[in-house]
């Protein structure tokens, strides 16, 4: 996109000498003419375009107006309820609690709240005072001897590469300030991770940054890596919400030499990520996997990350569990809403279980087999809001990881260019002159107050529901617009018809 900027900026600044150049004979009108004919003539005959070839100059407004209509649509036609996959309103308290500053709005919601979908928490007429301390979860189990314990809310699986140096930078130091942990992505552990934040190490299909020559992995690199001293826990990564069943892709052009190095593969082509592990290929195989990470990790809480897809699958896994007497410390349920990756929009939008059903599946299907107590599980998909994390407490999550959020408190404002390596703002791309506007001591700051913020917000809605503890979150804290159907059919049409 930037080489077009610059061959229509060339062919201005061309444009502009000639006719400075000629205009003391008064021929400027006549030689761009002759310009515009000239490009007309070649339209005409080119076979690439079809709308050119039939339009050779008017033709070129269509692609004007195709280029800008994503800022038109967000900047002059799209309400704060609308906007996708997040809303204004929504991105605009991401902003707000980034920037450390009033998060309040005026004159009323802008919901449909007697809508069947809408969804909100019944507050107690003895509300409590909010703690201020904020919450944490101790996650390792019994076969665990360096549990961690961790915040609420942290920061989910972005890899160095999707992501710019500076944006990984950021939101580690982010991170360090505010005492929660920054997961790696699949892409590796990378100088801009160490920064003295906590990581959690995920480990994709591609095994990048622990992988021999064919792409198999090497338990010795892992070793080197994993007893690293912010590194607290490892996570394996079966499938995610953007593409499950797919393999991750990191584009060729953000594939520089540096990012080759980490990952340990070669530069400049384009990185498919295979779909399914190869040191593994069923469930007691990924327990097997997981006690010998544990090993070599020197005790470090390891779990695996995946989107429910096929559900016996994950109940095989639990009863293996039973049977072999190995655990995970924590299992991370990622939604099909969920995911920063590129993917094909079928996907996207036609593959995986959505967070709340799959969340609701994990806990009972853990409970099933005894299983629950023995690991924490993370929620990781579209879990922005305050209310967002209550709900995923409530349907059994311990704790959420979050990563467009974060991207929102580093200055993303869903441009979808992510894998164009375009990004305005300088977070998803690896383009130098993009990155630059990307402020890291400013940045890091935004990291911090919206983590902070947004689960005091959490602590308030507790305290407004009457409860005391995030061990009392539960679904009974919630309504949904639906239930109010059942109000004698909605304002008692039934019983009016019967008065006489």
């Amino acid at each position: 996109m930037r080489d077009k900027f610059l061959s229509w900026g060339l062919l201005i600044v061309i444009t502009t000498w000639v006719v400075t150049w000629v205009i003391d004979y008064y021929l400027w009108i006549p030689v761009i003419l002759t310009l515009i004919y000239a490009l007309g003539v070649y339209n005409a005959y080119q076979t690439k375009h079809a709308i050119l070839r039939n339009f050779p100059v008017l033709g070129y407004f269509r692609y004007f107006f195709e280029e800008i209509s994503p800022e038109m649509q967000q900047y002059f036609i799209e309400r704060e309820t609308d906007g996708k996959p997040f809303p204004r309103h929504q991105r605009s308290a991401v902003y707000r609690r980034a920037k450390n500053i009033s998060d309040t709005v005026a004159f009323g919601t802008q919901l449909e709240i007697n809508h069947r979908k809408y969804e909100g928490i019944k507050h107690s007429i003895y509300a409590k005072s909010p703690s201020e301390e904020l919450p944490r979860v101790l996650v390792g189990g019994e076969q665990c001897s360096k549990p961690y314990s961790a915040s609420l809310l942290n920061i989910s699986a972005m890899s160095f590469g999707s992501l710019s140096d500076r944006a990984q930078i950021a939101l580690n130091k982010g991170a360090k300030k505010g005492n929660f942990y920054h997961n790696t992505g699949e892409g590796g552990i990378s100088d801009y991770h160490m920064q003295g934040g906590d990581i959690c190490w995920q480990i994709g299909t591609g095994y990048f940054g622990c992988r021999d020559d064919e792409g198999k992995f090497n338990p010795d690199l892992f070793k080197k890596y994993a007893t690293l001293e912010n590194v607290k826990m490892i996570e394996i990564k079966l499938s995610q919400g953007a593409k499950p069943g797919h393999g991750g892709v990191l584009p060729g052009v953000k594939n520089t030499p540096e990012i080759a190095k980490i990952r340990h593969v070669k530069p400049g082509i384009t990185i498919i990520s295979p779909p399914s592990h190869s040191s593994f290929s069923d469930a007691a195989g990924l327990l097997k996997f997981i006690h010998q990470l544990r090993e070599l990790s020197g005790g470090k809480p390891i779990g695996f990350k995946l989107c429910i897809g096929d559900t016996k699958e994950f109940e095989d896994i639990c009863e293996q569990m039973n049977i072999v007497k190995i655990y995970p410390d924590f299992i991370t349920v990622d939604g099909a809403e969920g995911g920063t990756g590129a993917a094909p929009p079928e996907f996207s939008d036609g593959v995986g279980m959505p967070l709340e059903p799959a969340l609701i599946f994990v806990n009972r299907t853990l409970r099933n087999f005894n299983l629950r107590d023995k690991l924490r599980i993370i929620a990781s998909g579209k879990v922005l809001t305050s209310l967002d994390i209550l709900r995923a407490v409530a349907m059994g999550a311990d704790m959420c990881n979050n990563a467009r959020g974060f991207m929102f408190s580093l200055g993303c404002i869903q441009a979808l260019r992510c894998n164009s390596n375009n990004c305005p703002t300088g977070v998803a791309t690896q383009d130098k002159m993009l990155i630059k506007g990307l402020d890291v001591t400013d940045k890091s700051e935004r990291v911090y107050h919206f983590h902070k913020n947004t689960l005091h917000t959490c602590n308030e809605l507790i305290g407004a529901a009457g409860r005391s503890s995030y061990d009392e979150v539960d679904a009974s804290m919630f309504m949904r617009g639906d239930e109010f159907e059942h109000l004698s059919d909605k304002y008692f049409p039934d019983i009016l018809s019967n008065v006489r």
